[in-house]
Parts: C-alpha cells; structure tokens; sequence
C-alpha cells in the first residue's frame, strides 16, 4: 500500500513558495498522481497559476461570512486533476493567521472525504512569520514531511535556519533544502554548504528563469504552459525526488555569525 505524502513547504515569504509547490502539483499530476495543495498563506495565492489565474473563495473568508460550507465551495479542481483549496487568512490587524489554519483544515477535513485518497497533499506554508501557528499542520498531524526553501541571500537563510530551529524545537524531521535561485555569487554553494552543515542535503537548485515569471503573470505554471523548457525538467526531476524521498532528521541550525560567513 502506498503511503499518503503530506508535505509542507515553508521558507521566507517571496522567495517562490507558492511557485514552486504550484509546479510540483502539476509536475507530480503529469505523472498520474492524485494531488491536492492546500494553500496556507493569507495572501491566498498558492493555487492560482494551476486555475488558469483564477482566485477561488478561501475557508476563512465563508466562515465569516456564515456560509453553511459545502466541498464543492472551497475544492476547486485545476491543471490536470490537481485539487485547488485556499485557507485565507484573518481580517487585517484581528485575530492569528495560524490559527485560522487549523480551523479551517479542521473544516476541510470535515467536508473533504477526498482528502483520504490523494496521493500527495502539498501545504504551501508560511515560514517567515514566528507564529507557533504555522506549525499547526506538523503539531496536527496533517503534515509527515517538512521541506525548507530559500535562495543563498542572508534574509531567505536567516528564514530558513529559524524554520530549521522551530522543527527542531517541536521534534520534527526536515527531509531536504530546496534552492530557489536569485542569482546571486556561489548560490548553490552556499545553499548546499548551509544545507550541510544543519545535517540536511539540498535536493534541487532551480535556476532563476524568467520564462517563471511570464507564466505566472498569465496565470499559469510552467507545466502547464512551457512544459519543453529546462526549467519545467527541473520541476519534474524536483517532484520525482519528492515522491521517492524518505530520507530526513531533527535538523540542527546555525549561528548569526557562522549564516554571515557563508553568505560573504
């Protein structure tokens, strides 16, 4: 029997989470797997470029507008089978957006019986925001693998060592670094030095293309609208070392001092 992937993204806000989680779903989808992504940012955009730039009505928004909620209100389906769900986040300046995360996949899971028969569910969280909320789909259960992203610049590492920390802290393996490129000097480098050195690899480095961009823009992933490009390999061979991955541990972090040093 195959076992149920559930993973969660997390890194610096901006630095292409969203992106890639949306080119993994339609890379993992070509494949002939059964995938969900279940966007938990509160700028609701994870899904967008697998809905031909469509927004779908997020779980947060309904329950406060008192909508007696059915699957098909918040399941959208998208690029090649991919099952579209968007949490949303609170009203500006009230309430705490990792809470509403659990209360929302709390309502998902109520409604969503097709949840169960995915084969991978991806969770596009942010990692940035210390909030012990982010964690909720790890503390929930709802998570069995956690992936770090970030570029080889200061603030993306800085983001993503404390994310490294915060797992750490609540027991929870880490199975890869993923490298989203900036272009900056030694990037791979760095990230792979970095990924080292809190025990972990760095699974794949994703050039930065600008072919992303315009497919993004016109509200498309890179599977679905450039799928002979390089970068689109680079999604699939991404998305093959997912599924197959079972490698992970309790990653350590590093100092202020030591994330400098790498990055000069």
């Amino acid at each position: 029997m195959t076992i149920q992937k559930r993973i969660a993204i997390y890194g610096k806000g901006g630095i292409g989470k969203s992106s890639t989680a949306s080119n993994v779903a339609a890379a993992c989808a070509d494949e002939g797997y059964k995938v969900m992504i279940i966007g938990c940012d509160p700028k609701s955009d994870s899904s967008i470029t697998l809905l031909g730039g469509k927004r779908i009505p997020t779980i947060l928004d309904l329950l406060r507008d008192g909508v007696d909620i059915k699957e098909e209100d918040i399941v959208f389906e998208g690029y090649n089978g991919v099952l579209c769900v968007e949490v949303g986040g609170p009203e500006p300046g009230i309430g705490c957006a990792g809470r509403g995360i659990i209360v929302a996949i709390q309502k998902l899971k109520q409604l969503c019986k097709s949840m169960n028969d995915m084969d991978l569910i991806i969770y596009d969280v942010p990692g940035d925001i210390v909030c012990g909320g982010f964690v909720a789909p790890i503390r929930k259960g709802l998570v069995n693998e956690a992936y770090v992203l970030t570029s080889g610049e200061y603030m993306p590492l800085y983001a993503a060592n404390n994310i490294c920390k915060g797992l750490a802290r609540i027991n929870t393996n880490l199975n890869g670094v993923i490298c989203n490129s900036r272009s900056v000097s030694r990037e791979e480098e760095i990230v792979r030095k970095f990924a080292e050195e809190i025990g972990s690899e760095m699974i794949a480095f994703i050039p930065k293309e600008q072919i992303v961009q315009d497919c993004e823009r016109d509200g498309y992933s890179v599977l679905e609208k450039a799928p002979e490009t390089d970068i689109a390999k680079v999604y699939r061979k991404l998305a093959r070392t997912i599924m197959t991955r079972s490698e992970s541990l309790i990653p350590g972090s590093l100092n202020d001092e030591r994330l400098r040093e790498l990055t000069r």
